[in-house]
């Protein structure tokens, strides 16, 4: 499981050094792709494999399906870990999420995320509201049985 987050700096070239314990991800491949909030969704080749999958049998005579599998198809990308644990990120999505020399990772359980600071700041504030919260999750099932 991918959890908590990271603030990491990338090297010259761009690269991100992924934590140790987030490199199991790429041990049989990884993707990137467009999240939903001007961020990166980070998955391994099986999970995003299965995305796809779900994705691409919605219906394509939805207008909303089509822009779904355009931001998450569309916009997907392979990635490779070198030896050092170090992972390059493709320049149209950091420019997408914004991302410089400073990112956040931030777990998501089967996959993770990658933030430039700025738009995470915005993302921890809209969490950090928590009388909004729990309007927000009490209609979602999160029963502790």
């Amino acid at each position: 499981m991918y959890l908590g987050q990271f603030h990491l700096d990338l090297d010259k070239d761009y690269r991100m050094v992924v934590p140790a314990g987030f490199r199991e991800l790429f041990a049989q491949g990884a993707y990137v792709t467009r999240g939903f909030e001007q961020n990166l969704l980070v998955m391994s080749e099986q999970d995003f494999q299965e995305r796809s999958k779900q994705v691409a049998a919605l219906n394509i005579t939805d207008p909303n399906a089509r822009l779904l599998q355009r931001l998450l198809l569309g916009n997907a990308v392979r990635l490779e870990i070198n030896a050092s644990g170090q992972v390059l990120l493709p320049q149209e999505l950091m420019t997408f999420a914004g991302l410089e020399k400073e990112i956040i990772l931030v777990g998501q359980g089967d996959y993770f995320e990658v933030w430039a600071p700025a738009q995470w700041e915005k993302q921890s504030a809209i969490l950090l509201d928590t009388a909004a919260n729990t309007g927000r999750f009490a209609h979602l099932d999160l029963a502790l049985n």
